[in-house]
């Protein structure tokens, strides 16, 4: 027998200790918080069970354009997309936090809604549709809500031009 470290390479894969997921999902870890990354598809269904779970509210949903940073760290088997959904919940019974975190590509920037699973979500949903153009299907009224509704783009979209405003400046005072 060897007294070398065991390398990734040494390990079969029926030896390789399984992904831990919830729900069908893939789950990682930051700062001690678990996160959860269902597929978009799988997205509603997941959370749905969460709940189930015990997770009774839904503390916020909000979006991140990754446009300016593409090779995120993501678990394996996560395929990045410009636009990610952050879904906050909360047990309060069970003193537990979970983030759900899933990948929306630009080309079809779409997710179901979770306003019947918690109806909380009415407000932040139609935020992150107003400031980044991802549409919530099965949300009862997805209209602007911060912006005025003839509003043009999605401000909190990396290429989402700031423009300009000319500044007029005085004149500095005569000097005597």
């Amino acid at each position: 027998m060897s007294d070398a470290p065991t390398t990734e390479a040494d390990v079969s894969e029926a030896e390789a200790p399984a992904a831990e997921t919830r729900h069908g999902a893939l789950i990682t870890y930051s700062r001690g918080q678990r996160v959860v990354h269902p597929t978009r598809e799988s997205y509603r269904a997941v959370v749905e069970g969460l709940r189930h779970d015990g997770f009774e509210m839904c503390v916020d949903i909000t979006a991140v354009d990754y446009l300016a940073n593409p090779a995120r760290e993501l678990p394996a088997g996560i395929e990045p997309e410009r636009f990610e959904v952050v879904v906050n919940l909360l047990s309060m019974a069970n003193l537990e936090r979970i983030r759900v975190r899933v990948q929306v590509p630009d080309a079809d920037a779409r997710i179901d809604s979770l306003f019947s699973l918690y109806p909380g979500t009415e407000a932040p949903e139609r935020e992150v549709f107003d400031m980044f153009g991802i549409v919530f299907d099965g949300h009862p009224d997805l209209t602007r809500i911060l912006m005025p509704d003839d509003w043009e783009g999605h401000p909190l979209r990396k290429d989402y031009s700031t423009g300009r405003i000319p500044v007029q400046f005085k004149h500095p005072p005569a000097t005597r």
